[in-house]
């Protein structure tokens, strides 16, 4: 009898190929001389056998985004082409006018692969650009407002930003706003460049960049260092607030009355008795780890222990990382964590419930709350005004979490950390402390929470100039209000995360 069962087709087995060897090493034979393949036009397959051409001759051969290029090789692009070409690489160590890199056609790269040998660049090598610098430069133009830029986690001038940064911190301690903030605007600019800055004159066509940080950024440029930027980071005015303001609960303020008594260091604060607030002797007890680099590991840690809590004391509810660690951050100063309920209203009285929890168990080291001052404002304008910190009303707890370690124990005497470290009191421990921020918002107020919690401080501060002045808006941390028309405007999350805010005709996407 014949099966009733349908004969199954053996799978014919693909036929595998080995892998291609890897490339052999060719020595470098012209370092001086670095290559960069134009694509576009040569298409990749024989951009490929061009590069391998190149390197078996003893060329070296890299990307158009790489600092040391310096011929630049096209088939059929004219010279505009070639360099639009390299501005949306990445590319913006080029002087169209000085020659640098040198854009040539394919004539002399085959003429230096048959002499074995870079060939002598005459003009009919040479391609021509025809128009103006001030041109090439408008086509990668930079937004004025930090909310339309895109800036990577890694950027290109950490030399620059870290000295205008330096201004701007020692502006803030000497009480001058207005010139702290024109520097951190400088340095926000120079974070989302695609290219590197190598010439003052590249800064010419770029906002916020002004004739202090512009001569700043020159003596760099040129000498390496800033004269008047050292001097600010080995004054002893600065370097004793840049430690005082270090402090949990120190604000410029007090650190700069600290430093008109006389005091300089931690040692003469513990010396000289100085009065602290509570919440400013358990910063001084916990200095050292407070101003340890918080790790994402840690940050995820506590975040779970938060979960628990939450979960413990209202099921349901939701504990999100919000902070420089939600924009892809490794590394951060604190935890931000917002709390949230899907149901309007059942958020209220879930802190209280969650602080004791954690106290009970033994994660909190110090805490300190208050309530909820937010009223649905008439007010137009909603502090439009005022600063991100002044326009958040949300019930709060700011805290500082004992982060145990895996195998550890629980705080007190004679409990070691991780190698016998030594916290500043004398005692040593299996936990570390670490600054978390725990915020509770109405599920309708979620979305704006969410995203002035996440930062950056200059991208939520031009975001909110953005909405006033384009768009006639007031966005502050709870809603979105039209000052014209006076009606708040709904924020809604996606299923991806991400937090869209209508601005009349134009959206912002806040993907992170």
């Amino acid at each position: 009898m014949m099966s009733q069962f349908p004969v199954k087709k053996k799978k014919k087995q693909r036929l595998r190929l080995p892998s291609p060897p890897a490339p052999l090493a060719h020595p470098v034979r012209f370092p001086k001389v670095v290559l960069c393949l134009v694509e576009k036009r040569m298409g990749a397959t024989r951009k490929a056998f061009l590069t391998t051409l190149a390197r078996q001759r003893g060329f070296l051969v890299e990307d158009a985004n790489s600092d040391r290029v310096t011929h630049v090789v096209s088939e059929g692009n004219s010279g505009d082409e070639v360099v639009e070409w390299l501005l949306k690489k990445g590319s913006r160590g080029i002087d169209v006018l000085g020659g640098c890199p040198v854009l040539l056609n394919t004539s002399w790269f085959t003429e230096s692969m048959s002499a074995g040998r870079p060939a002598e660049i005459e003009p009919r090598h040479r391609l021509q650009v025809a128009a103006h610098a001030e041109t090439l430069e408008a086509r990668c133009q930079v937004p004025v407002y930090a909310c339309q830029r895109r800036t990577l986690l890694a950027h290109r001038n950490q030399t620059l930003t870290e000295v205008l940064q330096t201004m701007a911190e020692e502006a803030h301690f000497c009480g001058s706003e207005a010139r702290s903030l024109a520097f951190s605007r400088a340095a926000s600019v120079l974070k989302s460049l695609p290219w590197t800055v190598r010439r003052v004159q590249e800064l010419r066509s770029l906002p916020c960049i002004g004739e202090h940080s512009r001569r700043i950024i020159q003596e760099v440029l040129e000498d390496g260092a800033s004269a008047e930027v050292e001097r600010v980071k080995h004054s002893e005015r600065y370097q004793a607030m840049k430690v005082f303001t270090k402090i949990f609960g120190v604000g410029v303020k007090t650190a700069s009355r600290w430093y008109q008594e006389g005091l300089r260091t931690l040692a003469d604060l513990q010396a000289h008795r100085a009065k602290l607030s509570k919440e400013q002797e358990v910063g001084l007890l916990h200095y050292d780890d407070l101003n340890t680099p918080v790790e994402r590991s840690d940050a995820e840690a506590i975040s779970q222990v938060v979960r628990d809590a939450v979960r413990q004391c209202l099921p349901g509810a939701s504990v999100t990382l919000a902070g420089g660690f939600r924009r892809g951050k490794q590394t951060g100063h604190d935890v931000d964590l917002l709390l949230t309920h899907p149901t309007e209203g059942q958020e209220v009285g879930l802190l209280k419930k969650v602080i004791s929890w954690l106290d009970k168990q033994g994660f909190l080291l110090y805490h300190s709350s208050r309530r909820n001052t937010f009223q649905a404002l008439e007010d137009p304008e909603l502090g439009s005004n005022s600063s991100a910190s002044t326009m958040d009303h949300f019930e709060r707890c700011l805290s500082i979490f004992c982060l145990h370690f895996p195998g550890g124990v629980q705080i007190g005497a004679g409990a070691q950390k991780p190698g016998g470290a030594v916290t500043g009191s004398g005692v040593s421990s299996f936990w570390k402390a670490v600054r978390v921020d725990l915020v509770v918002t109405p599920f309708s107020q979620f979305p704006f929470a969410l995203l002035g919690w996440t930062g950056s401080k200059n991208f939520e501060r031009d975001l909110r100039r953005y909405s006033k002045h384009e768009k006639k808006m007031a966005l502050s941390n709870h809603a979105l209000y039209h000052l014209e028309q006076a009606f708040s405007t709904a924020c809604e999350m996606s299923p991806a995360g991400t937090v869209v805010l209508c601005l009349q005709e134009n959206i912002f996407d806040r993907c992170l």
